[in-house]
């Protein structure tokens, strides 16, 4: 065997090499081995040599077949120099032709026209062919040097001792070529995109390329990192306020590097952003009239890199603390903090030198901290909460994985509020871009995983409900008013209870939780999960609790009225915040979420006809008008069963018929109102009391409607006749009537317009009542009678009788 070569001093060896060398020569068992391992490296090589040679064969013989082409393409413009001279021939014996042939000329014409024009054809035809081959020998040409470039990249280490700096080049200059490749098939997709064919190739070659340079480029960058001493070491974090700042700057390597390593570390970086900027473009070639945002959007591979370590660094302390999350979201957002102003300073200026569009470092840095954080909650922490849950279902047991869950939610909302704060703090706006807080949110772990997010809002609903409650039993919660509260669309008095509060508390609970998550529809599944049967389980217990006093005393004991008004001013309350909340920019967008998949639905049912307009919808527009229509429905209860009862105690004043032929001397009002009226005080006082004043309008005008109706049929239109003393007490009555509402209103005559104005009618003399049984119709209009029509009014005066 020939005498083996010895190794050039380690200072002559590349990085790479003596990576290499020393995981193969690790013992000195390996060691003698070397000459085995020595022969298998001069067959690779040789492999190699020979995989060169064919590639040298290979360019020769397209240099060759070029050359013949070129020659095949001078002969077809030779063909056309001749036609071309032949027709110049032809124009010429045309000139000196007898001018007395002139239809044999026209005949003539109009062959050399159609000869010229299958010429033009054929000359763009060939120009097309010329343009072609040169575009492809062009890019046979760049995809060749790319191809070499990676082909000597890979074999650097095992070929020969070759310098680093001389393998950062060839893949300089392999990205170069590429960039150049993607600008010739840009400028072929938009000007000639018939050459799909072309562009497919070169597109396939390229890939293959691509797929061996990026590999070799990330896996130099890894290297280089361990080199440099990254991560650093996750003991040093635990360092004590006061030193912490001089500890991050001994342990942090990306400030601690020489100026050779650091020139090292950015040539890196730079093919790395390079390489993922090239990759962005052809992806946007690739899939122009497709929406383009969602695919092209990728973390940054160098910040990714310098993520990945530390991440698995931490996930070694993170399984002790499976107990103690508390402690994970401390130390990431502790490495998170401590880096990232480095990671900005230093390597932002890299990455515009790259011109890499549309990245922050800052941002990038967060968002991948905050993604590996993201997947090992996913990887390891929810499976196992899940699976007792399933456990749970199955034994019947109940365990503290419901507990667990919802402590990890509290502590994942508080992590990425300061999250988001350091982010707001760096000068990025978040409000309007979701797919920032995506990427910055942890709570994302639900964007993939929509099962989760549904069991989540189970859960969530499930304790809320559980800690309403005893809220709910609790009587005193009905009987206490919400004291010192007002709302900004509101002044009136609500008179609401205690329960009506802690309905509320709990659904802005399950809202403030609900703005946490980081895209619109998550928001909106959340809140119609959860949200909104909080809201049905309100409605359910102020109904519940309005059936129950109907059922027992039909509503005639104050106190089965008292307990219906304070469940209607329970409804008007929280009523009142929904309408308030819905004026918020975050409801509005759900709104307008759920808008958006009502229309595509539409247009997918329709298939483009009729389709909806944007109904700019609420998330709580079906609950707020369920508690509108609790509200009318047992106002109107109210005004009814006081009304049933002012109807029973007045049945003898209304059915007395005589008693309007005289009036009842010493009394102010007549006797057998008098019941009927301290009734209607009595009850509308208790009301009063006991109801918020907005719905209490409604019940004293309902009344007053009902006791208008009553007395107009019951007295004006039961032919009782009508003499004057009979007019003076009836108009007497109604004073006394009209006394009562006018506590509440300054005319309360005007919501009796049927009394009011049968009264009126009454109090005409003869004359005017003559005018108006000839005046019809136009004479009421014109004497402010307006609610009666000529039959109601010609029966009422049919009955007045005029004495002396």
């Amino acid at each position: 065997m020939e005498r083996l070569q010895s190794l050039p001093p380690p200072s002559h060896l590349s990085h790479s090499a003596l990576s290499f060398l020393d995981h193969k020569f690790h013992t000195a068992t390996v060691l003698a081995e070397s000459p085995n391992f020595v022969a298998e490296l001069q067959t690779q090589c040789s492999e190699l040599d020979r995989a060169l040679d064919e590639l040298t064969r290979r360019l020769g013989a397209g240099l060759s077949a070029y050359a013949s082409f070129s020659g095949e393409i001078h002969s077809l413009f030779d063909g056309v120099n001749a036609k071309l001279n032949d027709l110049s021939s032809t124009c010429s014996s045309g000139i000196v032709t007898d001018g007395g042939k002139g239809e044999r000329d026209g005949k003539g014409g109009k062959g050399f026209r159609e000869e010229l024009a299958t010429l033009a054809k054929e000359v763009a035809r060939l120009e097309t062919v010329r343009v072609y081959a040169e575009t492809a020998l062009k890019l046979d040409t760049l995809v060749g040097d790319i191809e070499d470039a990676v082909l000597n990249t890979m074999s650097k280490n095992i070929r020969r001792h070759s310098s680093d700096s001389n393998s950062e080049d060839m893949r300089i200059f392999a990205i170069k070529t590429l960039k150049m490749t993607e600008e010739v098939l840009t400028s072929i997709t938009k000007v000639h995109p018939q050459w799909k064919h072309l562009v497919s190739a070169v597109d396939h070659r390229v890939d293959r390329a691509l797929a061996i340079l990026r590999p070799q480029a990330i896996a130099d960058y890894r290297a280089l990192l361990a080199s440099l001493g990254w991560p650093p070491p996750l003991s040093a974090l635990t360092s004590s306020h006061s030193d912490a700042r001089i500890s991050n700057q001994v342990l942090n390597p990306l400030q601690s590097m020489q100026a050779d390593h650091k020139l090292k570390y950015s040539e890196n970086f730079l093919a790395l952003c390079s390489l993922q900027e090239l990759q962005r473009k052809r992806k946007s070639r690739q899939l122009e009239g497709h929406d383009r945002e969602v695919a092209l959007r990728q973390p940054l591979w160098a910040i990714e890199e310098l993520v990945n370590p530390l991440s698995l660094a931490s996930q070694r302390h993170f399984l002790k603390w499976v107990d103690k999350p508390e402690f994970i979201f401390t130390l990431v957002y502790k490495i998170t903090r401590d880096y990232v102003d480095t990671v900005d300073e230093m390597l932002q200026p890299l990455v515009d030198e790259a011109k890499v569009v549309g990245y922050s470092c800052r941002e990038e840095w967060i968002s991948a901290m905050v993604t590996s954080l993201s997947t090992y909650f996913a990887k390891e922490v929810f499976p196992s909460y899940i699976s007792q849950l399933d456990e749970e279902s199955v034994t019947g047991i109940q365990s503290s994985a419901r507990i667990s869950w919802l402590h990890l939610i509290d502590l994942m909302i508080a992590f990425d509020k300061r999250i988001i704060s350091m982010v707001e703090h760096s000068g990025i706006l978040l409000s309007l871009d979701d797919d920032i807080l995506q990427r910055i949110s942890s709570l994302s772990v639900f964007c993939d995983r929509p099962d989760w997010l549904d069991l989540w809002a189970e859960i969530e609903l499930g304790d809320a409900l559980d800690k309403l409650k005893p809220d709910i039993e609790n009587e005193n919660n009905w009987k206490k008013k919400i004291e010192g509260v007002a709302l900004s669309s509101c002044t009136d008095d609500h008179k609401s209870p205690l329960v009506s509060s802690a309905f509320v508390r709990h659904l802005a609970s399950v809202v403030e939780r609900c703005r946490s998550l980081p895209n619109v529809t998550l928001r909106s599944k959340f809140l119609r999960l959860v949200g909104l049967p909080i809201i049905r389980k309100f409605i359910d217990s102020i109904l519940i609790r309005c059936q129950e006093a109907e059922g027992l005393t039909a509503l005639t004991d104050d106190d089965a009225l008292v307990k219906v008004a304070i469940s209607v001013n329970a409804a008007h309350y929280f009523e009142s915040v929904l309408k308030e909340w819905s004026e918020d920019v975050f409801f509005l967008e759900i709104g307008v979420n759920e808008d958006d998949k009502v229309e595509l639905q539409s247009n997918i049912n329709s298939d483009g006809e009729g389709l909806p307009e944007s109904s700019n919808r609420v998330v709580f527009d079906d609950e707020i008008k369920k508690l509108e229509d609790f509200r009318t429905e047992w106002v109107e209860k109210i005004a009814v069963v006081i009304l049933r009862g002012f109807d029973a105690r007045s049945r003898e004043y209304l059915k007395n018929k005589k008693q309007w032929q005289k009036s009842e001397e010493g009394w102010t009002v007549s006797k057998t109102l008098i019941e009927a009226l301290d009734y209607l005080q009595g009850k509308m006082s208790v009301v009063e009391e006991g109801l918020n004043s907005r719905d209490f309008v409604g019940v004293w005008r309902r009344l007053a409607a009902g006791i208008d109706q009553l007395i107009f049929h019951g007295i004006l239109l039961s032919n009782a006749k009508f003499h004057n003393g009979g007019v003076e007490r009836f108009g007497s009555d109604l004073d006394v009537l009209f006394g009562v509402f006018g506590a509440w209103c300054l005319r309360p005559e005007g919501f009796f317009p049927n009394a009011n104005e049968g009264l009126k009618l009454l109090k005409m003399d003869e004359k005017r009542v003559q005018e108006c049984m000839i005046g019809g119709k136009r004479w009421l209009k014109e004497n402010g009678i307006r609610h009666l029509n000529v039959s109601e009014a010609e029966k009422i005066l049919k009955n007045r009788i005029f004495t002396s």
